[in-house]
């Protein structure tokens, strides 16, 4: 029991990718005083008690592997610790060594602020602060970009207000769906309208100036033709005269045919507007980079890349694939021991005292949680790469069923344990950044009895999907006759959803004409 909220804290840092445990120690570093970082190959020596963190990323061989078949506990780490230091559990910090001598300060000046960091060298700059300082700003809000925009725009006086009052109605897609009408009676008191009540005639021409003068074309659209449109016509004002594009074409397959155009009838659309298949097709390309959503450009998202957790290489020598876990991102951690000896010292206060202890074995059972995490993950992305040699040597369609729990009982952990340390885990190969994820899977055998995993069927039906005819696509009957052919026979729903999962359309919408 005394054991089970670090066991939680040692399964929650498991599960977590390698993003989002750089930003758990960052946390956790602002947090806990006690905590520090320490400079490359640095030992901190606590009753025979070290912190330290290797050089080099863990490989195949480290000490800290457990021996392979071994039915170890995920947690043994953390009992063995907990036995070794009674005196931390108990939160008494009895047996640290004095390093009073370590420190040039007198004793009184390092119990001034108790609850403040004690200083160290003063030209030294502080790790912690240099790890921290790196703030992305706030990105403006679509709204606030759209007032910016506002604001420098040369309007009349009185389209000033009523344009702030619309743009306070304008959705996270570009899109105003409230009625002007509604708009006009909600006015008082929305966006801090102060004015008489606005007419719809008066919101209508705010509107308009809105719609032309305002980026992203499309801006300010009440419907989803009046969308496109919008976009046209900014794309017609900035093409050259040399351009041949016939704009009122295109308006027309806006306006009317576009559920035809979604359904991929050309030549339907082509007999209605009066032109052959190949002027359609050579008008319509400029739809194609029409947005349906152009609010969604004022986003700023700064979406992370994707942080490989281990990387896999092959030895050409041996004839073998080998991993190692990229831990260069993370940090050396250790205790402060400073505070660790003021946590011995009785002629701090009580108080003091216990909050620092307390804080100290919670670094501790962080960093104990990391490694177990480190151990863990190599682990079973050693299995990993053993089970699925033939993906790293040929690819998706060589993906070989692989569930959890032959990996558990492989490793002597739990099925659980396994999948807390896939989660959001990716793996730097050969063959790309590939999903930890995307190893375990499900799967059938095939004509000659080996095992194919869903995901190798699925990209045989992507290969078969790729080499088929546009003139003449492939119906989902005739997808289920191809794989057949290779080996793969699978039921048409299954070929039908596998479709769906991969975003394929139909024969009918892949055609080309």
């Amino acid at each position: 029991m005394k054991l089970a909220p670090h066991m939680i804290q040692s399964m929650e840092i498991l599960q977590m990718s390698q993003a989002e445990l750089e930003e758990r120690i960052e946390q956790e570093l602002e947090n806990n005083a006690t905590l520090e970082i320490a400079e490359p190959g640095e030992i901190e020596q606590l009753d025979g008690q070290a912190s330290f963190k290797q050089d080099e990323p863990m490989r195949e061989g480290d000490p800290i592997r457990v021996d392979e078949g071994n039915a170890s506990d995920d947690f043994e780490r953390l009992e063995a610790f907990e036995e070794s230091n009674p005196d931390l559990a108990e939160n008494s910090y009895e047996s640290f060594d004095s390093r009073e001598a370590a420190f040039a300060e007198p004793r009184a000046e390092r119990y001034d602020e108790y609850t403040e960091r004690p200083s160290s060298n003063s030209g030294d700059v502080d790790a912690k602060s240099e790890a921290m300082a790196n703030t992305a700003a706030r990105a403006d809000t679509p709204t606030e970009q759209l007032m910016d925009q506002w604001l420098m725009t040369e309007v009349d006086a009185s389209l000033r207000p009523l344009g702030e009052l619309l743009i306070s109605y304008i959705e996270p897609d570009g899109y105003i769906r409230l009625e002007l009408a509604a708009i006009a009676e909600k006015a008082v008191p929305a966006a801090g309208w102060t004015g008489p009540k606005p007419t719809v005639e008066q919101l209508d021409r705010a509107l308009h100036a809105i719609q032309v003068l305002l980026e992203p074309a499309g801006i300010g659209a009440r419907t989803t033709k009046e969308c496109l449109v919008l976009q046209l016509d900014a794309l017609e004002a900035d093409s050259p005269e040399t351009d041949d594009t016939d704009w009122a074409l295109l308006r027309n397959l806006v306006e009317t045919h576009l559920e035809d155009l979604a359904q991929n009838r050309l030549p339907k659309v082509a007999a209605k507007c009066n032109v052959t298949v190949e002027e359609l097709k050579k008008n319509i390309d400029k739809l194609r980079n029409l947005s349906l959503a152009p609010g969604r450009k004022l986003i700023r998202e700064s979406e992370p890349g994707i942080v490989a957790d281990a990387f896999v290489e092959y030895d050409t020598e041996n004839d073998r694939y080998y991993a190692y876990l990229n831990d260069r991102r993370l940090p050396n951690l250790r205790v402060n021991q400073e505070y660790a000896l003021i946590a011995k010292d009785r002629q701090a206060p009580k108080a003091t005292r216990d909050f620092i202890k307390t804080n100290i074995t919670n670094a501790h059972f962080l960093m104990d949680a990391i490694e177990q995490r480190k151990k863990t993950l190599l682990r079973v992305v050693q299995a990993v790469v053993e089970a699925q040699r033939e993906f790293f040597d040929f690819g998706p369609q060589a993906l070989k069923p692989l569930p959890m729990t032959k990996v558990a009982e492989q490793l002597g952990i739990h099925v659980a344990t396994v999948s807390r340390a896939v989660a959001e885990k990716y793996l730097q190969t050969p063959r790309g950044i590939v999903g930890l994820r995307k190893f375990f899977t499900g799967g059938t055998t095939n004509d000659e009895g080996d095992e194919v995993s869903w995901d190798a069927i699925k990209a045989a039906l992507l290969e078969v999907v790729g080499v088929e005819d546009k003139a003449k696509p492939l119906s989902d009957d005739q997808l289920v006759d191809e794989l057949k052919k290779r080996g793969l026979e699978i039921a048409r729903r299954t070929v039908a959803k596998y479709r769906s999962q991969l975003n394929i359309p139909t024969g009918r919408l892949r055609k080309v004409h």
